[in-house]
């Protein structure tokens, strides 16, 4: 499910008219193959949310890797950039 950026409440709370100019989508577990994931957010995702994507690539952040922990907790994010 993709979620707003950033995750930091207190965040959002000190600036609610901010709009994040980004969606995350967290993959955990094998992330040898993000192409997946990708897709969803571009085929699913964008088109039912009304939002709007910049002309600018998705990138992907590895934030745990295997072997350095186990395959199933292995953790990366997806973000797409919008308008």
């Amino acid at each position: 499910m993709c979620r707003d950026r950033p995750t930091d409440r207190s965040e959002r709370q000190r600036d609610q008219s901010r709009r994040d100019p980004w969606r995350t989508l967290r993959v955990v577990g094998n992330t040898d193959n993000l192409e997946p994931a990708a897709l969803y957010v571009y085929r699913a995702w964008l088109p039912a949310s009304g939002e709007e994507a910049r002309d600018f690539p998705i990138y992907c952040q590895r934030l745990s890797f295997f072997p350095e922990v186990p395959e199933h907790e292995a953790v990366a994010e997806l973000f797409l950039p919008l308008k």
